[in-house]
């Protein structure tokens, strides 16, 4: 049976791995798992996981070129995110270990926390919930509809097109911009990323994250919105200059934004633009679900 070493800390093992793929797990392989309630060293992960034959990691674990000489079993390594960003790639492929990275089941998940984020903003449902658990008396403010509105997706990968049908099921037009593929879906248009940015209502970053992407939303892209629009990112926090972020926001040139990732560790939302209170923020929850 091939042995399998699993790096996620023991407080985040139930929380981004799960017991029931530790239980499928385990019925493949001799399974081995980080008995510490913190990420391990590099030095510490080489010696807990001789002799392993596939590595299971938490998205924080890196994966330098020391990692794969030090360990010659090693014949695959697994990032439980997205993407790579934290693997030496090019050390893995050298040392002749497979690098591979989460399957597109958190698509659904992600999709629907940003419906639920569109939702938020148009209708301030959290705002409303924190000021009677306050014990104050909120003043009803006018709302908007999702239906009529114009969601705008930069990028059109899983997580995309996972969204647009349900966007379009409650009545919105989806723009779409992404220079590396051609949405045939006849429901959307695809437009190049200055047209979306003045059309939509719903701006969402689904773009990945690149040298080509690094601070893709900013000062003059948010110029371009229109100020009654709102912005989601549930990407990465690279994709954003989060100072003309807080600007537009600042000056009104924003309604507002909803946050699940950004530039504090583990792209976590910055907490000064997190508290900013025409800001929406959670904790990198948007695939944090089961099925997930």
């Amino acid at each position: 049976m091939k042995r399998v070493f699993v790096t996620h800390p023991t407080a985040m093992l139930d929380r981004y791995f799960g017991a029931n793929a530790m239980r499928a797990l385990t019925a493949i392989a001799d399974v081995a798992c980080n008995p510490l309630d913190r990420e391990l060293t590099t030095d510490e992960l080489i010696d807990a996981a001789q002799g392993c034959d596939a590595m299971i990691a938490y998205r924080q674990t890196p994966a330098p070129r020391a990692l794969f000489a030090a360990l010659p079993q090693l014949a695959a390594f697994l990032r439980c995110a997205v993407d790579i960003r934290t693997v030496d790639v090019d050390a893995a492929s050298a040392f002749g270990v497979l690098v591979t990275q989460a399957s597109p089941g958190f698509a659904a998940a992600v999709a629907e926390w940003v419906v639920g984020a569109m939702i938020d903003l148009a209708r301030g449902i959290g705002d409303y919930a924190h000021a009677y658990r306050r014990g104050a008396a909120p003043v009803p403010q006018m709302g908007r509809e999702l239906r009529g509105s114009t969601l705008g997706l930069i990028g059109y990968g899983q997580i995309a097109r996972h969204l647009a049908p349900i966007a379009t099921a409650l009545g919105m037009r989806v723009l779409v911009s992404d220079p590396y593929v051609c949405v045939d879906a006849p429901a959307l248009e695809q437009v190049d990323t200055a047209v979306l940015l003045a059309a939509a209502d719903f701006v969402v970053c689904l773009a990945p994250a690149s040298a080509a992407t690094e601070n893709l939303i900013d000062a003059r892209a948010l110029a371009l919105m229109k100020p009654d629009a709102y912005f989601i990112n549930a990407s990465r926090g690279e994709l954003v200059d989060e100072r003309a972020l807080a600007d537009a926001l600042d000056g009104g040139r924003l309604a507002g934004c909803a946050l699940d990732v950004g530039r504090a560790p583990d792209q976590m939302p910055t907490p000064a633009l997190a508290a900013h209170p025409r800001a929406i923020a959670t904790p990198h929850i948007g695939g944090l679900t089961l099925p997930a």
